[in-house]
């Protein structure tokens, strides 16, 4: 198609001077596709998009049944629930081979050993009168609802002995308090018939 004027020679290279090649045309939009590229790849890797969150959010329910456990007591001081005692059969009957909480302890007296055979425990009292002793123990049975059924001594080595019933028949105890060298020794035979509270 023709122009409607004559375009001069020299006119038209000046257009042909000023107009961009197209080879720097295509490299100047190369260039900028690139860094729009580049800045948006980085946009959307900078944005945590809605898969990262939904991928997080199990996290906290994971730690809520850590919440609920009950924890284990693992202090030195802590205690187990209470284990009941064995029984031991001896020539007076058979007996727990220990004492419920709250039987009468003479004050100041300790757990020993004396090889004198079985008893539900054995402690020395120290260097306390027997009599001393064997009082205690009549005086604080009869306090908590014991019936004395029979006392005896001092034998020939010096001992006394205390029996006891509790409100069951079959519940019966028995007290020996003698002198062993410079300490008084208290044996105590629990009926296996009474009842245990650890």
């Amino acid at each position: 198609m023709q122009p409607p004027y004559p375009i001069s020679p020299r006119l038209s290279a000046q257009a042909a001077r000023r107009r961009p090649r197209p080879s720097a045309v295509h490299a100047l939009a190369v260039i900028g596709l690139t860094a729009c590229l580049v800045a948006g790849c980085s946009t959307v890797q900078g944005t945590p998009g809605p898969t990262s969150t939904q991928s997080l959010s199990p996290v906290p329910s994971l730690a809520e049944p850590t919440a609920e456990l009950t924890p284990v007591p693992t202090e030195p001081g802590a205690t187990a629930a209470p284990t009941m005692p064995g029984q031991t059969d001896t020539d007076w009957g058979r007996i727990w081979d220990g004492l419920p909480t709250g039987f009468p302890t003479y004050p100041g007296a300790h757990p020993t050993e004396t090889g004198a055979g079985p008893a539900s425990a054995t402690l020395d009292a120290g260097a306390a009168e027997p009599g001393a002793v064997m009082n205690f123990y009549q005086t604080a049975l009869q306090g908590a609802g014991w019936i004395i059924v029979g006392a005896s001594g001092p034998r020939e080595d010096g001992s006394l002995e205390l029996s006891g019933v509790d409100i069951h028949p079959a519940c019966q105890v028995r007290v020996t308090v003698m002198p062993l060298g410079s300490s008084t020794i208290v044996s105590i035979l629990y009926g296996a018939g009474c009842p245990f509270t650890g």
